[in-house]
This record gives structure tokens, C-alpha cells and sequence, in this order.
């Protein structure tokens, strides 16, 4: 299916820094097979921390498939994403590669990200280990609009799901939203979403516009029937543009809009 892609006015900088722990796959069954509920222990805590060492630091992370972590770093140097790097190896039986990229959409920087890791050796090499490379963006290359959150959810997914189909199958009409949502910003906008529970989605944006945000929404309820809202914050780091999306999607809530940009 084609998407069409729209183009808003100012480029955002997002800076990205792609974090996958070394040669994981093979460390899950030397010298064998460990218990999935110890992995899934692990892979949770780890998140966990990666997330307040991202966030102390005014950032986003989000779990992915949880050996790879996709954050967004503006405003880390690389003096942080060492210190991060080493409070993982400090704290865990795993060690944790980084890349971190800037491109003027998410996708491309976490395609640049990715590409400089993978150059780095293979994600089960047992010699890469602790990598950490890219550049980050420097202070005076840095603006106050440079990255884009949008804060999708479910529009009244408690009286929808919540309160009347049981949690499994509430789940999946919530997951299929997330899926579409995720694939229509990608294709149309080289966008990041991320489901955070509940029913939220967070995406890491390019300059989407406000009809651009409409046009998400039309498509999500046109192809698998679950209505979105969003709001929509700008800023110079992740936290403070999330910040703004969130307030801006209680003014969605409270007003009965679809589509809130911070002014």
C-alpha cells in the first residue's frame, strides 16, 4: 500500500543512540539454556535503568525488542553515553554496545546508528564488546525546536475496551492501532513509534504537521477501526518536547479534539 508522504517547514535534529546488549543471543544458552523467567527479569530491570540513566539526563528510551534499545539523547555528550555505558557493565552479566547518530528525521538517524554497529561486528561477535561510536551534536549546532514528540492514545479506550471486552482481547484492538500507527510513520513521515503501555503510543518525529497528524489518524481508524488523539510538543530535548505532548493531549481530553500542537 502506498502512503503519501508529507512535508511540514522546519527539519528536526534528532539525535539517536541505538544501544544493543553484546552477544546476547549466545550468553542466553552458554553453557545452556537459562530460564526464560530469569531473561525476561533481566531484560526488564535493564530497560528500567536505561530509562532513568536516559531520563536523568533529559532523554527518552524505549525498550524495542529490550536487547536493543532505541533512545533519544539530545543534549548527551559522549562523556554521558560512557558513563551510561559503564553503569551497565557495572551492574549486569552483559555488556551494552552504543551508536549514536543526528539526522534531520528519526529513522535516518537510527539508520545511521545502526549501519556504524553493525560495521562494528555482528551482535553475536563475543569480540565486539562495549562498543561505543558516533558523533553526538554539538552545543552550538543544537535549537530549541530540534526534536518532535507526538503522544498518541486510544480515543475512550476504557469505555471501548477496558470495561467491556476482557483484557486479552482489549489488548490485541489496542496492539492493532499501535502496529498501523507505527507503520503509517514510518513510511509517511521516516518516523519512530513506540507503544509505552496502556494505551499510549509515543512517536519520535520528523516535521510532521497538523494535517499530517490528521491524516495518521484517518488512516489508523480507516484501516483496522481504533480512533487515536494526540498531542504534539516541540522542543530542544526529548523530555521537554514530551512534556509538552502530554499537556497537550489533556487538552485533547478536555476539549474533545483530536489533535493538539503545543503552542
Amino acid at each position: 500500500m502506498s502512503v503519501p508522504r508529507v512535508e511540514g517547514g522546519t527539519v528536526t535534529n534528532t539525535q539517536v543512540t541505538l544501544i544493543q546488549i553484546d552477544n546476547y543471543g549466545p550468553w542466553t544458552t552458554t553453557p545452556e539454556p537459562r530460564r526464560e523467567v530469569d531473561l525476561q527479569t533481566l531484560q526488564s530491570r535493564l530497560y528500567a535503568d536505561v530509562s532513568q540513566l536516559v531520563g536523568n539526563r533529559e532523554g527518552y528510551a524505549f525498550f524495542g525488542r529490550f536487547d536493543n534499545m532505541v533512545t533519544v539523547t539530545n543534549g548527551l555528550g559522549r562523556e554521558a553515553h560512557e558513563l551510561i555505558q559503564e553503569s551497565i557493565g557495572n551492574r549486569y552479566p552483559v555488556t551494552a554496545s552504543m551508536s549514536v547518530a543526528v539526522g534531520p528525521t528519526p529513522a535516518e538517524a537510527l539508520g545511521a546508528a545502526s549501519d556504524r554497529l553493525q560495521d562494528a561486528g555482528s551482535a553475536q561477535d563475543s569480540e565486539r564488546t562495549e562498543i561505543l561510536r558516533g558523533e553526538t551534536l554539538p552545543e552550538t549546532d543544537r535549537a530549541d525546536a530540534d526534536v518532535q514528540i507526538a503522544h498518541f492514545d486510544v480515543d475512550d479506550a476504557t469505555g471501548k475496551y477496558t470495561d467491556q471486552l476482557n483484557e486479552f482481547d482489549s489488548f490485541i484492538n489496542i496492539e492493532q492501532g499501535y502496529a498501523e500507527l507505527m507503520r503509517y510513520m514510518r513510511r509517511a513521515h521516516d518516523s519512530l513509534a513506540f507503544f509505552v503501555g496502556g494505551d499510549n503510543v509515543i512517536v519520535v518525529c520528523s516535521d510532521v504537521d497538523e494535517a499530517g497528524y490528521r491524516d495518521a489518524i484517518d488512516h489508523v481508524e480507516d484501516a483496522v477501526g481504533v480512533q487515536l488523539k494526540v498531542g504534539v510538543g516541540r522542543s530542544r530535548t526529548a523530555q521537554a518536547a514530551g512534556m509538552d505532548a502530554k499537556h497537550a493531549l489533556e487538552t485533547c481530553r478536555e476539549d474533545g479534539t483530536l489533535v493538539e500542537l503545543a503552542r
